[in-house]
C-alpha cells in the first residue's frame, strides 16, 4: 500500500503547530536569553553551585528550543525529498523518504507526549527506588536487571544518573536500589513505571531448571526543591549510622559514613550509602524523605477527594507489566496493552514505546475520571 505522504506531512505538521503553542517557544526563547545573560556575569561562578545550575538550564533550554525549531526543518526536508523522489520517478529515493518519515514520526510523537506531561510534579527530577518482592533469589535479580534497564533507558538518553544506595542480596542481586536521575520531566516521564512487575522464566539459581515467577515494586518520586514546604521536625527523625556495605572504593568499608534515617510518625525508612561522607549521606537521606512525605501528602489529598468523588475505576494494577522469557519471549504492559517480543532491546533500556503508551493511557484514565 502507497503511503500517502501528503497526508503524513499535514499529520505532522498539525501535530508541531500542537507543540509548539503548548511548549510556548517564545516563552523558552526568552528564558534562552534571561539564562544567557546570567551565564555572562562575571562574578556568577563566585557561588559554583549557581552557576552550574545557570549553565544546566541554559543547556537543557538550548536543545528544547532546538528539537522542536530542527523538527520542523526535517519536516521541510522531508517533502523536498518526496518531490523530487515523486519528479524523477525514483524507487531508491522514495524508499530514503519513508525510512525519513518513519523515524520523523517517532521523533514528533516523542516531542508530542512531552506536552502531555503537565502534572504538578511532572517537570521535577525523580528519585526511583527498586525493591525485590516474592521470588527470592531470582526477585533479587530481577531488581538488579531492572536497576540496569532504567540506567541504560538514561544512558540511551544522555541522561546524568546517581546511584544512592544500593542493599545487596546474600547469593545474588540486590534488596533493594536507589538512585537519581536529575533532569526536567524525569519525574513525569518515569512516574508511569511505579508498580509491580513480574519476570517469568528459567530460574538460573534452579539446579533442576525449573521455571520461576517472581516480582520487583518499582516506586518513583519527584526530587525535592528548597522552595517545597516540607518541615520534618528534629525530634520525629531518627537517624542510625553503620559501615556500607557491598563494593565501593577507598572510603567505602571503612567508616561508619551509611546513614539510615527513619521518620517516625510515618515510619518511613531512607538509606543512603554511596555518597563519600555521613555529612553528605545525611543531606542526600533527608532530601529524599521530604520527598517521600510530599508525595505521600498528595496521595493522600488525592485519596480523600476519590473518596468524595466516589469510585473511579483508574487505578494501576499490582502487576503493571510482565516481562516473560519462557517458554516464550514478550514484554507486555497489562494497562496499555503495549507489548513487544524483544526483551532483551527492553532490558537493554528500550523502554520509550512503554512510557509512551504509559502517558498517554494515563491522560486517557485521567479524563475518563473526569467525565470528559
Amino acid at each position: 500500500m502507497a503511503v500517502d505522504f501528503v497526508s503524513e506531512i499535514q499529520n505532522l505538521r498539525t501535530t508541531m503547530s500542537q507543540v509548539r503553542e503548548v511548549t510556548d517557544v517564545s516563552a523558552l526563547e526568552a528564558q534562552i536569553k534571561d539564562l544567557e545573560d546570567q551565564s555572562a556575569d562575571p562574578h556568577l561562578w563566585d557561588d559554583q553551585e549557581k552557576a552550574q545550575q545557570v549553565n544546566s538550564a541554559l543547556s537543557r533550554a538550548k536543545a528544547e528550543h532546538d528539537r522542536i525549531i530542527g523538527m520542523d526543518a526535517r519536516i521541510d526536508d522531508l517533502e523536498t525529498l518526496v518531490e523530487m523522489a515523486v519528479e524523477e520517478s525514483d524507487a531508491d529515493t522514495l524508499a530514503e523518504a519513508e525510512s525519513e518519515l518513519e523515524s520523523v514520526r517517532k521523533a514528533v510523537g516523542e516531542l508530542e507526549v512531552r506536552t502531555l506531561l503537565s502534572g504538578e510534579y511532572d517537570e521535577r527530577a525523580a528519585v526511583v527506588t527498586i525493591r525485590a518482592g516474592a521470588g527470592g533469589v531470582d526477585a533479587a535479580d530481577f531488581a538488579e536487571m531492572l536497576l540496569r534497564m532504567y540506567l541504560r533507558w538514561a544512558e540511551r538518553h544522555g541522561y546524568p544518573t546517581k546511584v544512592m544506595d544500593t542493599s545487596y542480596a546474600e547469593e545474588a542481586g540486590l534488596k533493594s536500589a536507589t538512585f537519581e536521575i536529575n533532569v526536567p520531566y524525569a519525574y513525569g516521564n518515569l512516574s508511569v513505571e511505579a508498580g509491580t512487575h513480574r519476570l517469568v522464566r528459567i530460574s538460573p539459581f534452579d539446579n533442576q531448571g525449573r521455571r520461576q515467577t517472581s516480582f520487583a515494586a518499582v516506586e518513583v518520586i519527584p526530587l525535592i526543591e528548597q522552595t517545597d514546604s516540607v518541615e520534618i521536625p528534629e525530634n520525629e527523625i531518627k537517624v542510625d549510622v553503620f559501615r556500607s556495605s557491598g563494593p565501593g572504593g577507598q572510603s567505602v568499608n571503612t567508616t561508619d559514613s551509611a546513614v539510615r534515617m527513619t521518620h517516625i510518625p510515618t515510619g518511613i525508612v531512607v538509606s543512603m550509602q554511596n555518597e563519600k561522607s555521613q555529612i553528605q549521606n545525611r543531606a542526600a537521606a533527608l532530601r529524599v524523605l521530604q520527598s517521600r512525605l510530599l508525595l505521600q501528602k498528595k496521595a493522600e489529598e488525592a485519596a480523600e477527594r476519590k473518596e468524595l468523588a466516589g469510585d473511579i475505576k483508574a487505578s494501576w494494577g499490582d502487576q503493571m507489566r510482565s516481562y516473560v522469557l519462557n517458554p516464550y519471549q514478550m514484554v507486555k504492559d497489562l494497562r496499555t496493552e503495549q507489548e513487544t517480543g524483544n526483551p532483551t532491546a527492553v532490558f537493554d533500556g528500550e523502554i520509550d514505546s512503554f512510557i509512551e503508551a504509559g502517558i498517554r493511557w494515563r491522560l486517557a484514565a485521567a479524563k475518563a475520571a473526569a467525565g470528559e
